[in-house]
């Protein structure tokens, strides 16, 4: 099952996406309080949609390069601005969580290519 990654990371982003959009008020419970809900509503639903392109990427065996670079460059870019508005104490704490995680799949991202060579097309 090479890329079990890609699926993994499509249902994390996925579910976490729509999150918000299913139930905004247990997202704040969660996460904090908001001032801007349609930006929340916004992000929620472009991690939906990057966690759907991952989930048939690997349901049809399509990982290429522009999938590992979405897939690696949307967990980055997640986890740097989670890392700086904590530091800044413009978002809650838990966000680091979820920053830990975006580190760690981008860490088996980099394994299941460089280390288990699976290769991508």
């Amino acid at each position: 099952m090479a890329h079990l990654i890609a699926l993994v990371q499509g249902i994390y982003f996925f579910v976490f996406g729509i999150w918000p959009l299913i139930h905004m008020n247990s997202f704040l419970k969660v996460t904090g309080p908001k001032t801007d809900l349609w930006l929340v509503k916004t992000v929620g639903i472009l991690l939906a949609i990057i966690g759907a392109v991952l989930i048939f990427a690997y349901y049809n065996a399509e990982i290429n390069s522009s999938i590992v670079f979405l897939a690696i460059g949307s967990a980055l870019s997640l986890a740097v601005v989670e890392f700086v508005y904590v530091a800044k104490r413009v978002i809650s704490p838990i966000y680091l969580a979820d920053a830990a995680i975006e580190l760690a799949l981008i860490t088996w991202w980099l394994l299941d290519i460089l280390v288990f060579r699976h290769p991508v097309t």
